[in-house]
């Protein structure tokens, strides 16, 4: 199942208040970047975060889900308070690494 692109632009205005925040459609999916690097994405209309260390932390109850099979978990994050997303997205993005230039 694809995600359909009301889920998205509701997401993406959960995260209106973070300049820098920028999409790419793939197959049907969405994946979402802070600042140039990937933090997550949106698969199956869900909301998933990469599992940083402090995410994990700061969501001990939430749920690991596969975007798709054969992919790494990542958490699952109900975009429902724009101020505790956009924390949790800046969280994600101090944690990881600086991308590699070649």
């Amino acid at each position: 199942m694809a995600s359909s692109r009301p889920y998205l632009d509701y997401v993406l205005e959960q995260l209106a208040p973070l300049d820098g925040i920028s999409y790419r459609a793939m197959m049907g999916e969405y994946i979402l970047y802070y600042n140039g690097r990937i933090v997550g994405g949106v698969y199956d209309d869900r909301l998933l975060l990469k599992p940083t260390p402090g995410l994990v932390a700061a969501m001990p109850s939430a749920s690991l889900v596969s975007p798709y099979e054969g992919a790494r978990p990542m958490l699952l994050v109900v975009p429902d308070d724009s101020d505790a997303l956009c924390r949790l997205v800046r969280l994600v993005y101090a944690e990881l690494p600086a991308p590699r230039h070649q």
